[in-house]
């Protein structure tokens, strides 16, 4: 049996993460042996997430990466149960990791498929268990609650926005005809400003075609019902004008911009369009706060 020294000790708080006497009693288990210390803390690390599974993580950040080449962009949701841990500097750098992850791993739709892939950051283990151990070296449980990864499928760019240190996220993405606008004057301003009211204005999508027909019927069904005993044809005139309210509300395009409410959204593209002679269009958005139901 390997000596137990301060220095191994250390070494191995290093690598994991956990505490100094949760490392020495790892050491004492694998007999001095670091490689075996460290699956004993790992498998530990599994055991106590297992146990603090059913707890609630409703705190967390937001967070974003755009790739140095500007083609890609992720975001994510992570969770923790408290605030302090979700300001913790080891929470943080957990989350960048899960950002690496996602960034780097094929694409995919829920968050059961990515927990099931071999961690970017280490093969040797799925995602899943890279997360199960976090549990055990933070001590509270953790969740990847959303994500979203955006490929640039022509010209365009992105762009992010956090609010409250992480606690409301948008990833933006908008399209060009022409390469050269993604150099622009003003491009950087723009998506930031998008950002920034998606972030405030909370529209469920860009345009109008994008709302759920039903609810949209829903909507018609309610003004409908208050306009009982018109009759029908003016019913329906008045219907489609009310309409114009609802959608203001809820898509990106006729939402009044929250740095000039006399200009919607469109109007502000409408304008930038002009500027660099270009077609400049919202093409997809994504908005995450922290604990909201997705």
């Amino acid at each position: 049996m390997a000596e137990i020294t301060v220095e191994l000790i250390k070494t191995l708080r290093e690598k994991t993460n956990a505490g100094m006497m949760d490392c020495k009693a790892a050491l004492a288990e694998a007999g001095g042996d670091l490689e075996a210390a460290e699956t004993v803390l790992r498998k530990k690390g599994i055991a106590d997430a297992d146990k603090k599974a059913g707890r609630a993580a409703k705190e967390g950040v937001v967070a974003t990466r755009i790739a140095e080449d500007g083609k890609a962009a992720v975001i994510v949701e992570v969770n923790c149960e408290t605030d302090f841990v979700a300001k913790n500097d080891s929470f943080r750098s957990f989350v960048e990791e899960i950002l690496d992850h996602v960034a780097a791993s094929p694409a995919v739709e829920s968050a059961e498929e990515l927990l099931a892939q071999p961690f970017a950051g280490d093969p040797s283990q799925t995602l899943e268990v890279f997360v199960k151990a976090k549990v055990g070296q933070l001590g509270e449980n953790l969740g990847l609650g959303r994500f979203a990864k955006f490929d640039l499928p022509g010209e365009g760019a992105f762009g992010s926005y956090l609010h409250m240190g992480g606690r409301v996220g948008v990833l933006v993405e908008l399209g060009f005809d022409k390469a050269a606008t993604a150099e622009a004057d003003g491009v950087a301003e723009l998506v930031k400003d998008l950002g920034m009211h998606i972030a405030a204005a909370h529209p469920l999508c860009v345009r109008r075609d994008e709302l759920p027909k039903d609810k949209v019927e829903a909507e018609k069904d309610i003004f409908r019902e208050q306009m009982k005993g018109k009759p029908a044809d003016i019913i329906e005139k008045i219907v489609e004008g009310k309409l114009g309210k609802f959608y203001s509300i809820n898509c990106l395009l006729d939402q009044p911009f929250i740095k000039d409410g006399d200009k919607t959204i469109q109007n502000l593209l409408d304008e930038f369009s002009k500027a660099v002679g270009d077609t400049v269009t919202v093409a997809r958005f994504r908005r995450f706060a922290v604990g909201e139901e997705a």
